[in-house]
């Protein structure tokens, strides 16, 4: 292992390692917060979209519900006045046969009936009348009816004919405008089961985009408390740095003119007064001796003498 590992970091080089982290952290903390920024930016954005898609399909959903309601309204009213129209055909049809049916029965009661005969031979001969021929053929009064008769049956048939085709053809319609409805059925029913496809796949982007927003939420949460963390460590670090930079000035007499507030500044004073001591440590000054005043000689000396070879002080002369 070597030595320098081993050896514990000088506390000025700790700070300026702390305060690195301390940046470091800041600026972090700084792209998290812009980047969350904008996460939820689009995250709202995203949520305002599917609202608004929601509520279109919603819509659609509204006018298919009131289009399903008509087209079922029109169904039945169609079907009802057909049902009508076909009762009331059928009612008037049947008035009319019966109408016909009653004057043909009485035709052919009045074609039935014919008065008694009567032989012309039998007949008493009028006085001054001429005898009737033989050869002179009998009345046909009674058979003057029938081509009107045939005539009349064959309108009846040509009516009825007709009124087989009419019939025919608003039965054809009719079978028309099921398949009609039904086409219709269908595809309101794919087009529906395809908007709730859709419903279906919005509400689980929904419920995505839900959880998304839980977890920045969460992630926040985790982000800010880091952040109270961080910024409590910078709070001590700075206190640290502000009590080291008030004890170097204070024991090495350094005059304080940095502000409180000014952590870079009172850190470079600190380690400053660091290097210097450092400095002074490694090379120690060297005391010079002083030049001492010469020695006079004794005979020069003008102060007396106590008993015992002591000078007087210069106070008691």
């Amino acid at each position: 292992v070597p030595a320098w590992a081993a050896t514990p970091l000088p506390p000025p080089t700790r700070l300026l390692l702390k305060r690195r982290e301390g940046v470091a952290a800041e600026q972090a903390l700084q792209s998290c917060r812009e980047e969350f920024r904008q996460r939820m930016e689009r995250l709202a954005q995203r949520r305002q979209q599917l609202g608004q898609r929601e509520e279109q399909l919603r819509d659609v959903t509204l006018k298919f519900d009131a289009f399903l309601k008509a087209s079922a309204a029109r169904q039945e009213r169609a079907l009802q006045r057909a049902a009508e129209e076909r009762a009331a055909g059928r009612d008037a049809k049947a008035a009319r046969l019966h109408r016909e049916l009653e004057g043909l029965l009485g035709r052919r009661e009045r074609l039935a009936w014919r008065p008694p005969c009567v032989s012309l031979l039998s007949l008493p001969p009028l006085p001054g009348a001429a005898a009737p021929a033989a050869s002179q053929p009998p009345a046909a009064a009674q058979f003057q009816d029938v081509p009107a008769m045939l005539a009349h049956f064959g309108a009846l048939a040509g009516a009825r004919a007709a009124l087989a085709q009419q019939a025919g053809a608003g039965q054809e319609r009719l079978a028309q405008g099921w398949a009609r409805l039904r086409r219709y059925q269908e595809e309101a029913g794919s087009e529906l089961l395809r908007t709730k496809g859709e419903l279906a796949q919005l509400r689980a982007q929904l419920g995505a985009t839900r959880q998304d927003v839980l977890q920045e939420e969460s992630r926040w949460a985790h982000v800010q408390g880091t952040a109270a963390q961080k910024t409590l460590l910078l709070g001590q670090v700075r206190l640290a740095v502000l009590n080291l930079f008030q004890l170097a000035t204070k024991w090495l007499e350094v005059p304080m003119d940095v502000a409180l507030e000014d952590t870079e500044a009172q850190l470079d004073t600190v380690l400053l007064c660091i290097q210097d001591l450092a400095a002074l440590c490694a090379h120690p000054p060297t005391r010079e001796p002083r030049p001492r005043p010469p020695r006079l000689p004794e005979a020069t000396t003008t102060r007396p003498m106590r008993p015992g070879g002591a000078r007087v002080p210069l106070s008691q002369e």
